[in-house]
């Protein structure tokens, strides 16, 4: 009976601390209660929210699913934990728990509104599309944040307008509503309306004026619209916000580059590694201020730092792997590129750009049966490729094909006919061809005799 007494004792304080907003303490007196009873749902459910309200999902989680074993038709405690997994970026698991939720609790929108959300997070936009219309036949649906949701999923797909209608309606619905403005303002950038997306970040900054992810967004798209005062301002503001902010240096440094300032800008991008040793860019840019600076031994280094962590069976970004790839060109590491980037091109067959620069990595590796074959897939899937067939011209030319070099000579004139290197490859193959002419009409006896003087 005093150990049941104890316990209750321990839920009322946690309760008052959290009203008072004193977390930690809340927490200590809920798992004191728990280490009496660990046999109670509510409870279970209570640390859950304390956690949450921390910002601890990771544990959150825990307290979640052990409630959820303890009570299995709790659909709200099902609904936290899907929340939950979506704050971890565990979409999958969110899915999971928000369609067990759904299911416990049918005539509840809230856990099909958060599943528009997990299923564009998961990529499957159709079954996003498919919560929301089942949301929407719903009483007490929460509209704005379900419009919001499926905007999201929209705009992940690249059907922009549909998303900016979307997201519209629901900052018509709820102008408070969290980074609606914000997501609009991302729709509105990617359809080169710059100076409305300013306009609406900024009026997402006017109600969450803290909100880190909106002042990076808005730097950045500063810095695209050449207002480079105003772009470090707000790359500066999310510094005294949060000092070791890796996007923020990183940033920085972009803007010192356009101001040509190497060193600090080579310093800028130094920080942001060593803030977030998996920054996406910041060694490449800072491989790249190296090689400006004349500091090759340093880009080198960069580079294979940045080889090292590549995953060439995760999720390829094009424009990222090819500007390693012309990094790894440009300083002279072609038998680098040809390790890292075989099996990104195996699983992604069709992507030109990426075969060509395979192909010119085989040209300086020596491999010129191989280069070749790479280059002429490479013109095939982009037959504009004027690089390709230059290099393929200039390849027959050295194995004296001189037919193949210049069928790939008069495709490349076709491109830029203009270009001067085009024209001191024909003129080298020009004068290749006369003098094979010149040499089939003199007769062999006067051949051999200039041979033997």
């Amino acid at each position: 009976m005093s150990d049941w007494s104890d316990a209750e004792r321990h839920i009322e304080r946690a309760h008052e601390l959290f009203e008072a907003r004193r977390w930690s303490e809340a927490e200590s007196e809920l798992r004191r209660a728990l280490s009496i009873d660990p046999s109670r749902a509510d409870w279970h459910f209570n640390l859950g929210v304390t956690l949450e309200a921390a910002g601890k999902p990771d544990q959150a989680v825990a307290a979640f699913r052990a409630a959820s074993e303890l009570d299995p038709d709790n659909a709200q405690a099902q609904m936290a934990l899907g929340l939950n997994y979506l704050r971890l970026d565990q979409p999958k698991r969110a899915v999971e728990a928000l369609s067990l939720a759904q299911s416990l609790a049918p005539t509840k929108p809230d856990p099909l509104v958060s599943l528009i959300e997990a299923h564009a997070r998961c990529g499957d936009h159709e079954q996003a599309e498919l919560a929301f219309y089942m949301a929407m036949q719903l009483d007490h649906v929460d509209e704005a944040l379900a419009y919001c949701n499926l905007g999201s999923s929209l705009q992940a797909r690249g059907q922009l307008e549909r998303a900016i209608w979307c997201l519209r309606e629901a900052a018509q619905i709820d102008s408070e509503l969290p980074r609606v403005h914000q997501q609009l303002a991302q729709a509105y950038v990617t359809t080169g309306r710059q100076d409305r997306a300013r306009q609406l970040y900024l009026r997402e900054l006017r109600n969450n004026p803290g909100d880190v992810d909106t002042l990076l967004d808005l730097g950045c798209l500063l810095l695209d619209m050449n207002r480079l005062a105003e772009a470090g301002e707000k790359f500066r503001r999310v510094l005294e916000l949060e000092s070791d902010n890796s996007d923020a240096h990183f940033y920085l440094g972009e803007l010192a580059l356009k101001h040509r300032r190497l060193p600090e800008a080579i310093s800028a991008f130094r920080l942001a590694i060593r803030l977030d040793p998996d920054h996406p860019g910041a060694r490449r840019r800072a491989a790249h201020v190296s090689l400006q600076m004349g500091r090759l031994d340093d880009a080198k280094a960069l580079i294979r730092q940045e080889a090292r962590r590549f995953d060439p069976f995760g999720d390829i970004n094009e424009q990222n792997a090819i500007e390693l790839a012309d990094l790894m060109l440009e300083t002279d590491q072609a038998g680098l590129l040809l390790t890292v980037f075989e099996r990104v091109v195996e699983r992604t067959p069709n992507d030109a750009q990426l075969l060509h620069r395979l192909g010119l990595a085989c040209f300086r590796e020596g491999r010129t049966v191989e280069g070749i074959g790479v280059s002429r897939r490479a013109f095939r899937i982009e037959p504009t490729l004027f690089s390709a067939a230059y290099n393929l011209a200039l390849a027959y030319t050295q194995q004296k094909r001189w037919r193949r070099a210049e069928c790939w000579l008069r495709k490349a004139s076709r491109i830029s006919e203009d270009d001067s290197s085009l024209r001191r490859l024909s003129a080298r193959i020009a004068a290749e061809q006369f003098w094979i002419r010149v040499r089939k009409r003199i007769p062999k006896k006067l051949l051999s005799r200039g041979a033997r003087r």
